[in-house]
């Protein structure tokens, strides 16, 4: 009796074998089949997608939007049931999003998640259950056609491939608030259906030399707050770190450090909302970046890519429930936030100290350039306790108001919130509002172009309650939504990625009316006899200010803009706040 049973056991044991073997063979990639030194082109990371997804019924692929190559993005959807209805997913599963190619030549993420999928979909891995796992095949499609093998200086492999900037030479890691791109925008309608609790985003780095192959960015903690934020620095990051090293992959924070040694200590990168991680953590989604050591062999940044995908997949399996219900606590706290951090700053008085494994830095005369340079000697490894400043404090913050008013003519604010699903409420008939109005009171501009624009930055206003008519078809916005922590980034014109600091409000900086002097005089001087405090402040600018002093035309127009001819729109902040 036995006999028979040993031979069925066998039997089907081989059968799993050849089972396996035969999906490596029927569904290799390129990835593999270069041994390990070339990365996909985008056509055949489509197709290897289209091909699994016809073999395998918990593999969907989709096409979603436009890019600015004038080729679609495309989903592709890991789901054990074979269920891909996002909304209903949503309810009961812990959703991933694993995007890739946001830097094309930073290709380690697109080959692992390929590995990733036909390994989930063969069951040669582990399958999570309640967990379902979205990824981005490719997001930049533009810099992946626009193949090279020179653009990444610095980087060990692969043989070819993609270029960072778009098909408009933007780069879309820059580009999550102020969707300039396509890109951008069929993300945004992306990452609002799958709506995941957890988010990759695949890259290489750039900086220093070290002996990890991984390193990792979360979200800043402190910025993220409240339980998720605890929960990433205290509980996810140490699993993480753990679960690697005991299958032989070591990990560090992402060496935020620049021709310095790592060894002097470095800090936490923050994410602004103009990052990936920035913006997706506005609608509480634990975010993270992957970042391989750019002097790392390609097969092994590769398998240390997939190794921490599979490893982060696990801890969403047994933490979703965890990580679904404080997504659920920080909407619904919306309401008991009285103020909002617009501004952060390291907090000087709480350092995270830890063992970190670097390499000897020297700093040795260049036989380039005859002055000093820093170089790495990979042959004198070395482990020295660093100083890794990963906590922030707020440094400025604004009082949250119950909602924001904008004129209808500011459709190109309005398309904004339409893509990231902000509702609001249009007027119906002409109606006044007591309303909290900001003048811009200081602003400094980059004198370079960065990402299309020319920034604002350091932006302060001056707040006063005013009574306004507001037209029918301008819009309410009200703040108590999903929305909250985007409307308060992109519409305080102080926070650091706010709409105005990236110049979509410019033409409220440039006077439109003048004065000629040789008729304004004659009113300046009427001023000052009519309005003794005023007299007082402009003697006094006089006496404090030489440069003011010397100059007849300044005086003019400091009485010009305290006059009722200085027309109102100039400096006026078209958002406004309703308080209560």
């Amino acid at each position: 009796m036995k006999t028979p049973f040993l031979l069925l056991s066998v039997l089907l044991l081989i059968s799993c074998q050849d089972k396996v073997e035969n999906t490596k063979t029927d569904f290799p990639t390129p990835f593999e089949i270069s041994n390990k030194t070339e990365t996909a082109t985008y056509d055949q990371v489509i197709d290897f997608y289209i091909k699994l997804s016809k073999e395998f019924s918990t593999i969907n692929i989709q096409t979603i939007g436009s890019t600015d190559s004038g080729k679609p993005l495309h989903v592709v959807t890991y789901s054990a049931k074979g269920d891909f209805d996002f909304k209903k997913l949503s309810k009961d599963n812990t959703m991933i999003l694993i995007n890739n190619g946001i830097h094309p030549g930073e290709s380690d993420g697109i080959d692992a998640t390929m590995l990733l999928f036909r390994d989930l979909a063969s069951n040669e891995i582990d399958s999570p259950n309640e967990t379902i796992i979205s990824t981005i095949p490719i997001y930049n499609i533009g810099g992946a056609l626009n193949r090279n093998s020179t653009s990444r200086a610095n980087q060990n492999g692969p043989l070819e491939y993609g270029f960072r900037g778009n098909a408009k030479n933007y780069d879309l890691n820059r580009d999550f608030i102020k969707t300039d791109t396509k890109n951008a925008v069929t993300f945004a309608e992306i990452f609002h259906l799958i709506n995941p609790d957890v988010f990759i985003d695949n890259h290489v780095s750039n900086g220093a030399d070290y002996q990890y192959t991984l390193t990792h960015l979360f979200t800043q903690h402190n910025k993220l707050g409240g339980e998720l934020g605890e929960y990433v620095h205290e509980a996810l990051m140490p699993q993480l770190h753990d679960s690697l090293f005991n299958s032989g992959w070591d990990i560090t924070p992402y060496v935020n450090v620049f021709n310095s040694p790592p060894e002097n200590g470095f800090q936490q990168f923050m994410d602004h909302p103009r990052y990936s991680t920035g913006y997706t953590t506005l609608w509480n989604t634990v975010g993270m970046m992957v970042e391989t050591h750019m002097l790392k062999p390609y097969d092994k940044r590769v398998e240390g890519t997939y190794e921490l995908l599979h490893k982060m997949i696990a801890i969403a399996e047994k933490d979703g429930n965890e990580i679904r219900t404080m997504r659920d606590n920080a909407f619904a706290s919306v309401n008991a936030k009285e103020y909002y951090t617009t501004a952060w700053k390291i907090d000087s008085t709480k350092v995270t100290n830890y063992l970190f494994k670097g390499y000897k830095a020297d700093t040795i005369t260049s036989e380039v350039t005859g002055l000093t340079r820093l170089k790495y000697n990979r042959e004198i490894p070395i482990e020295t306790e660093v100083a890794y400043k990963d906590f922030y404090t707020p440094s400025d913050s604004v009082k949250v108001p119950k909602a924001y008013i904008i004129g209808k003519q500011w459709q190109n604010i309005i398309n904004k919130l339409d893509i990231n699903k902000i509702t609001y409420t249009t007027l119906k008939k002409d109606s006044v509002f007591n309303i909290e109005s900001y003048k811009i009171e200081n602003y400094q501009t980059y004198s370079s172009p960065y990402e299309g624009h020319y920034p604002h930055y350091n932006t302060t206003v001056n707040a006063k309650n005013i009574t306004k008519e507001f037209k029918a078809g301008d819009i309410i916005i009200p703040v108590n939504q999903p929305g909250f922590r985007y409307l308060l980034e992109t519409l305080e014109p102080a926070a650091v990625d706010s709409f105005f600091n990236w110049n979509f409000f410019d033409t409220i900086l440039q006077q439109k009316e003048g004065f000629s002097p040789y008729v304004f005089e004659d009113t300046a001087l009427e001023m000052l006899k009519n309005d003794s405090i005023l007299k007082k402040e402009f003697e006094n600018e006089r006496k404090l200010n030489s440069d003011f002093n010397d100059n007849w035309y300044q005086q003019l127009d400091w009485l010009f803009k305290r006059s009722s001819l200085y027309e109102e729109a100039h400096l006026q902040y078209p958002v406004f706040r309703i308080m209560n």
